[in-house]
């Protein structure tokens, strides 16, 4: 078995792509003091459930990674999205047995899942 343990996020714009991950769902993006340019993503409290990630400049591939996040509601995210310059590339819909799921991508071009769990389901 292999475990998600990373994420990387590939920017053309690694500015635009940080303001817009800051405004749209909290995170804490901060330039790495490596020898390249690249910057790490915090993603919540270092205790708390979830991983961490990083950005580096390059131009997006829909080849990398798609990832899924868990989120309170989908339609507070598609809001924040929407604002912080990102788009909705699928529409709210049911997921059965899971609860709601939708798309979005980023001022990058990186598509992502959303998923609000249905309580019922998950406790």
């Amino acid at each position: 078995m292999a475990r998600v343990t990373h994420f990387e996020i590939v920017a053309s714009d690694p500015d635009r792509a940080k303001r817009f991950y800051e405004a749209a769902f909290g995170w804490d993006i901060v330039a790495w003091d490596g020898p390249f340019e690249y910057w790490i993503i915090r993603t919540g409290a270092e205790a708390g459930h979830g991983i961490d990630g990083g950005m580096s400049r390059g131009e997006p591939s829909r080849a990398g990674a798609y990832l899924t996040l868990d989120v309170d509601s989908v339609e507070d995210v598609i809001a924040r999205v929407r604002s912080s310059g990102g788009s909705v590339t699928q529409e709210p819909a049911p997921l059965p047995g899971v609860g709601t799921r939708a798309a979005v991508a980023d001022t990058e071009g990186n598509e992502f899942g959303l998923v609000q769990t249905d309580p019922s389901v998950y406790r």
